[in-house]
């Protein structure tokens, strides 16, 4: 596979990556007894959005270094993936 195809996987995962890892740590206005007025109760306090951005682009890059490593080695190829109909 060419690098534009790990790239676009690169972005896939990343996507995939953030939106399993925003939950992770965020506490709300009303659990911490500080909401400010005209905001939503349930708004984060502190999202810690630039930490979450960098965890999750070194686990992206992790997972696709690993997925392209066993494309590149050989150990992951696509006749190992069963087609649900036949294509004649």
């Amino acid at each position: 596979m060419g690098i534009t195809t790990y790239i676009a996987i690169y972005f896939i995962v990343w996507w995939t990556v953030i939106f399993t890892i925003l939950p992770f740590g965020v506490r709300s206005q009303h659990e911490d007894g500080v909401v400010e007025d005209g905001t939503e109760p349930g708004a984060p306090q502190r999202p810690l959005l630039l930490r979450k951005a960098l965890v999750t682009t070194v686990v992206a890059a992790v997972i696709v270094g690993l997925f392209a490593w066993s494309v590149e080695t050989g150990r992951l190829t696509l006749d190992m993936f069963p087609l649900p109909i036949k294509l004649y």
